[in-house]
């Protein structure tokens, strides 16, 4: 079996899912995983697939037909067995005022140390008491077993003072 990673992006409205679903589908392919979301109107995604070898040009072709409706870029995957068995797994939870900059300052920090980042979910929300924005995230990361926790659990506590958020590990 090939693993395809498909990209997908466009005007949010019924029936996308469907569609893409659909040509997997008639074309032998298995939906495997998927992480698909609407902002600001548009709806965007990856979504992993897995087509036997002989068929997987076919339904990149096949996802082609899909332009107008969806912009796809489809890629090969790449082994996760690959994945080293002595790395770790971190939660990180970001909380503090909206500002530009959060996402660029935490993810050199986590690339500083080796870090590679598995989810990243983030939102923004109206602050209830200050009037303002808050920003929220939530991280979860490979830690290769070379990492020395506490001097990372060090660097992002001197980050989050630096750039005035809450920064938790779990």
């Amino acid at each position: 079996m090939t693993t395809l990673i498909l990209t997908v992006a466009g005007a949010d409205r019924p029936g996308l899912v469907a569609a893409v679903a659909d040509v997997v589908d008639a074309h032998g392919g298995n939906w495997e995983n998927s992480q698909l979301a609407e902002l600001a109107g548009t709806f965007a995604g990856v979504i992993e697939v897995s087509v036997s070898a002989e068929r997987a040009a076919e339904l990149d072709v096949a996802l082609r037909t899909l332009d107008g409706l969806l912009t796809i870029a489809v890629v090969t995957g790449t082994d996760a067995a690959a994945t080293a068995d002595d790395d770790r797994r971190l939660t990180i939870q970001v909380l503090g005022n909206d500002r530009p900059g959060i996402v660029r300052e935490v993810s050199a920090a986590l690339s500083a140390h080796d870090l590679s980042i598995e989810d990243l979910t983030t939102t923004t929300r109206d602050a209830a008491m200050s009037g303002g924005r808050l920003f929220e995230a939530t991280v979860v990361a490979k830690v290769p077993a070379s990492v020395d926790l506490e001097t990372l659990r060090a660097d992002l506590e001197r980050l989050a003072a630096e750039i005035q958020v809450d920064i938790t590990l779990a």
